[in-house]
């Protein structure tokens, strides 16, 4: 079967079902292939089932600490089948939503494998994608005037943490435990390890990270590492930085023990289950990239701002070219690269208006640079924090840990970068981002007038506090 398109989408998650809905609203015939289901990893193994779990292990957390509200239960205990359950009913229900919007978009939906094929009887030009059908039919042949790359990611390991899903487990394998380990090693303290770790915890797992760099979460604010730091120890986290993990010693005997050079030491960590978050790599092997001049550099497909290839017909976007690997990062890249091979002019994304988010307890959010980012930049930087202790929302939610910081250009008073730990900041961050988008200035986003009682207050304040005006400090 050989059939034509405008575009067709190699991945149907994030960015590759967005694209092909704005390929849709742009009049193009368009097809998706997706050897799995449609979501990809954020819907089935990524953003909505860990987030599900996290919000079932904060119910849990914050009932065993009802009486500080005054409410008294007795015998609170954790059903995790039913935790298992509820998640597995909310992915479920994305994954009708995401089918229901193939069809009003006319979306064809090829379930199978597909790899490009070079030059051939189909076309000229490399770019015909041959999809093995997973219900063993023969193959489509799917001829497009464009191809977007979509490919997504899966989780990397380390050479000797061999995963076998029972003692050695990714994030992947992680979603799928029927019941909890009394005790877990993590190997790695960034935003996927610091989410479980902050999960577990709560769940009441005797939970140890063990990160190689000298801070967990690496990428963020150092002041935002540090109190981050602080708070998983307080919520009983052993954390261990500037570890090195030995591969070669892990031993699995009813359990796990592996080594760590640590401080001048080697030592020795023990667990029921280990938990391998060492980052992701794209998937580029076997999709058909040897059959065009498309080049891969570092693992991931290099592309130019509007994610088109050396095949210029031939788009890539999402996990697969690197960058932020988010779920909403994707998605818009899915609808640059649509609305740049429709012609439409789009503007190319700037990522340091790009929020990113980590949902441990308590959160993380930031947008922009951090304070040494700005100052390799050579920006002359002024900083306003503002705690959350001091806003009244904060302590009405037994949640008053963290705080908001603001890094601001000294010279002009722009607003470079924001960065926030503790409640809610995942739902916050949107604020600091419309700022960016707007090119505010850090005196705007103080003079805009946050509702009382309200956690966006400390936005607020820690924007006055750049100019050493903040109120209630």
């Amino acid at each position: 079967m050989a059939e034509e398109y405008d575009l067709v989408i190699m991945g149907g998650g994030t960015g590759g079902y967005v694209a092909a809905i704005r390929a849709s609203q742009l009049g193009l015939k368009t097809a998706i292939v997706e050897k799995r289901e449609l979501g990809g990893t954020c819907l089935h193994r990524g953003c909505i089932p860990s987030k599900a779990l996290l919000r079932s292990a904060e119910v849990y957390a914050t009932a065993k600490h009802g009486e500080e509200f005054g409410v008294m239960a007795k015998e609170i205990a954790l059903d995790f089948k039913k935790v298992q359950e509820r998640k597995q009913g909310i992915v479920d229900q994305l994954h009708k939503g995401v089918q229901h919007l193939m069809k009003q978009g006319k979306i064809d939906v090829f379930e199978g494998f597909g790899r490009i094929l070079g030059p051939s009887i189909f076309s000229p030009m490399p770019g015909t994608v041959s999809v093995e059908m997973n219900n063993g039919e023969e193959n489509a042949m799917l001829i497009p005037k464009n191809v977007i790359v979509a490919t997504g990611s899966k989780p990397r390991t380390l050479p000797g943490l061999e995963v076998d899903g029972e003692y050695v487990m990714t994030s992947d394998e992680a979603l799928r435990m029927e019941s909890l380990p009394s005790s877990i090693i993590i190997v790695g303290g960034g935003v996927i390890g610091i989410e479980w770790a902050s999960m577990l915890v709560d769940f009441g797992v005797d939970v140890t990270v063990v990160e190689y760099a000298d801070r967990i979460v690496p990428t963020e604010d150092k002041d935002i590492s540090k109190e981050a730091h602080k708070l998983m120890k307080k919520k009983g986290i052993k954390i261990f930085t500037g570890a090195k993990v030995m591969g070669d010693s892990l031993t699995i005997d009813n359990g796990v023990s592996i080594e760590a050079e640590h401080e001048g030491e080697t030592k020795t960590f023990t667990a029921d289950k280990m938990l391998v978050s060492v980052g992701r790599e794209a998937n580029v092997k076997n999709i058909g990239l040897e059959n065009t001049t498309i080049e891969v550099e570092k693992g991931v497909i290099q592309t130019n701002e509007y994610y088109q290839t050396k095949e210029s017909h031939i788009y890539a976007i999402g996990d697969v070219i690197g960058g932020m690997q988010l779920a909403h990062v994707a998605s818009h890249e899915g609808i640059t690269a649509v609305e740049h091979l429709a012609d439409q002019n789009p503007e190319p994304i700037d990522y340091t208006m790009v929020s990113s988010c980590i949902y441990s307890s308590p959160e993380m959010a930031s947008v922009g640079l951090t304070e040494a980012q700005a100052k390799e930049q050579g920006h002359n930087v002024k900083i306003g924090k503002f705690p959350f202790k001091a806003i009244g929302k904060a302590l009405v939610f037994g949640e008053s840990d963290g705080f908001v910081k603001i890094v601001a250009d000294a010279e002009n008073e722009d607003l470079l970068g924001v960065h926030m730990i503790g409640p809610h900041v995942t739902d916050m961050i949107s604020e600091a981002g419309l700022a960016k988008v707007l090119d505010a200035a850090s005196w705007e986003v103080a003079h805009t007038i946050h509702p009382h009682p309200t956690l966006s207050e400390a936005i607020g304040e820690a924007a006055l506090a750049v100019d050493g005006k903040a109120i209630h400090s």
